[in-house]
């Protein structure tokens, strides 16, 4: 699967660089890679038009729930910086930003989406809400101080993500994501 064709190379990042223009910090390097590219497990769990959250869930065989690190408003736009964690163990199993557009959702899922413990792909799952998920590229970036703490990793690392699209049955965006995956050597977490 490649990525969808004319998305600006600076778009790939966002909404990722605005969490580091934030905290005054350069992103670390990043590419974009075909999906052929990126090498297994990352394959596997990046390189599809299904929600991140059942793949992470179904790979990991537990529930998932989020951390905010950090959030923005502004009208409709509700914008945050995630962990996502394995239910029980608190494990990171992705480190995420997105960009949602709450009036686009019905009331019961923007209690949910604001309520900020359930992952956005629990959210669509429980409120039946139709959509399509489109990436639009994928990453390949190296690890820096603020991805290693989020992820609770040591030492370098290259890492894997994809930038991703969720669309509603009228085609307009109802969020535009940045996933990027921990180490994982064999299905299990490395650190």
């Amino acid at each position: 699967m490649s990525a969808e064709a004319n998305i600006p190379h600076a778009l790939m990042i966002q909404p990722l660089d605005e969490l580091y223009a934030a905290a005054g910090q350069p992103l670390p390097p990043w590419q974009v890679i075909n999906g052929e590219d990126v090498p297994e497990p990352y394959k596997t769990l990046l390189v599809h038009r299904d929600d991140m959250t059942p793949t992470l869930e179904k790979f990991h065989k537990g529930s998932i729930h989020l951390r905010v690190l950090g959030r923005r408003q502004n009208d409709n736009e509700y914008s945050r910086e995630v962990v996502l964690l394995l239910n029980g163990a608190n494990t990171p199993v992705e480190f995420g930003a997105i960009k949602i557009y709450l009036d686009r959702f019905p009331a019961a899922a923007r209690t949910l989406i604001l309520g900020e413990y359930r992952p956005l792909g629990t959210i669509l799952r429980e409120c039946a809400i139709a959509h399509t998920s489109r990436p639009k590229g994928f990453l390949k970036l190296a690890s820096d101080r603020l991805i290693a703490e989020v992820l609770g990793i040591s030492g370098a690392h290259m890492l894997y993500g994809r930038r991703n699209t969720l669309f509603d049955t009228e085609e307009r965006p109802l969020a535009e994501i940045v996933e990027i995956l921990p180490p994982v050597v064999q299905g299990v977490l490395r650190e």
